[in-house]
């Protein structure tokens, strides 16, 4: 067996295991891109469903990739991905400058398409949606050997494709909130640089819960802090609500923490020599409007402690008067730094429970957590990956947080 052979036959046979491992249909379809996309070096690979039940177009729901695709969608028949579910036939674009159209290049800002390939999945009852896999290592095509192995990953999930768990609604997101382009955090260490956070590319909806997950050190917290204008980005744009805070001064960032974010942390930060409602009324005499300080204790089901100290609180309790403090407010966004991260499974779901409220109410929620359970609760995940924007999950399923289980 040539090395080509074998390198198609181990591949084949790690999207069979990572197949055999999924729990549902959505997770084997991430599971075997994940292993097309870490086996060609792939600059993207994309996973479209069709919404049959609403607009009739394909929008994506998972991508591995630097760019946020959530608010792009591809008509049937338009560009390689609509052209690729009309006709059930799989393109192969190897060679972009033969193709007059075998992307739709807007798509992939700031990116030379040079080589594509888009195939159909489906049941022998629906059509569900498109592969697509984007460009070969830096400067390399894919060859057909490697597009009959995205054909074939294609083939093997939509075998077991059920009807019922293939069928799609879009994700009816808000509007547009925040939009991050570029993104770069760098820190001076004596001589040396060291690069956080290397251009990340990301919007965010109104009323929308977003996880973001990765490793240590792969700059969630560090892309939180910008978020909520307690760091600065060291280049890109950053425009929150309407207002371009780019190149903000620390008054401004201020102003803005002030009037529009809400903070929840690991670590409950209360004053320990105040009790319950004197904790939120310092907040509350920060903001022109801010909730009566009774009614934010109700709102975390902490009403008849408003006279207890920290001291007197459980871990529990304490980070649902941390939450209180932060919806005080009226906040537009809430920021969460691994907000259950020291607490028990009971406790953290009645954490979860009451910030499940507060995304209900309208409220956008963006949470940093190493826990992948909690992710079930998000509309969006976002994996982060070497200081860049790596993986990318529309969640079809939300769940709430009752149903977590860890």
């Amino acid at each position: 067996m040539d090395q080509t052979a074998l390198a198609t036959f181990q591949t084949l046979g790690d999207i069979q295991s990572a197949i055999s491992k999924a729990s549902s249909m959505d997770d084997a379809l991430r599971s075997s891109l994940k292993v097309i996309q870490e086996k060609l070096s792939a600059d993207y690979a994309v996973i479209w469903y069709f919404d049959a039940k609403g607009d009739q177009l394909l929008h994506p729901v998972f991508w591995i990739g630097p760019n946020d695709l959530t608010a792009t969608s591809h008509a049937v028949g338009e560009g390689a991905v609509g052209r690729s579910y009309q006709d059930q036939k799989a393109i192969r674009s190897l060679w972009f400058e033969n193709d007059p159209d075998p992307v739709t290049q807007a798509d992939f800002e700031g990116l030379e398409v040079r080589s594509a390939v888009c195939t159909p999945f489906s049941s022998i009852h629906e059509n569900f949606g498109v592969i697509q896999v984007v460009n070969k290592g830096e400067d390399a095509r894919f060859t057909e050997d490697d597009a009959d192995i995205i054909e074939i990953m294609s083939m093997t999930v939509a075998r077991a494709l059920d009807e019922n768990e293939g069928r799609f609604s879009a994700w009816e997101h808000g509007p547009t909130i925040m939009e991050l382009r570029g993104i770069t955090r760098e820190f001076q260490n004596g001589d040396s640089i060291s690069k956080i956070l290397r251009g990340i590319n990301l919007d965010v909806y109104e009323g929308e819960f977003l996880v973001l997950l990765g490793e240590s050190g792969c700059g969630k917290s560090t892309l939180l802090n910008i978020i909520g204008g307690m760091d600065k980005a060291t280049s890109g744009e950053f425009r929150c609500l309407g207002q371009d805070l780019s190149n903000a001064d620390a008054k401004t960032l201020t102003e803005f923490r002030r009037r529009n974010i809400g903070f929840i942390f690991q670590s409950y930060n209360l004053m320990p020599n105040l009790n319950a409602s004197q904790n939120l009324a310092l907040i509350a005499d920060l903001v022109d409007d801010p909730m009566p300080v009774e009614e934010a204790l109700e709102s975390v089901g902490l009403a008849s402690r408003a006279k207890s100290y920290p001291s007197r609180l459980s871990g529990g309790q304490q980070q649902r008067i941390s939450i209180a403090r932060a919806l005080i407010k009226r906040p537009k966004i809430i920021l969460a730094d691994e907000p259950t991260a020291a607490l028990d499974y009971t406790t953290s779901i009645e954490v979860l429970t009451t910030l499940e409220k507060a995304i209900a109410a309208g409220t956008t929620m963006i949470m940093v957590t190493h826990n992948e359970e909690i992710s079930r609760m998000a509309n969006r995940v976002v994996r982060l990956r070497g200081g860049k924007l790596h993986e990318v999950t529309v969640n079809r399923h939300p769940v709430s947080a009752s149903e977590l289980v860890w």
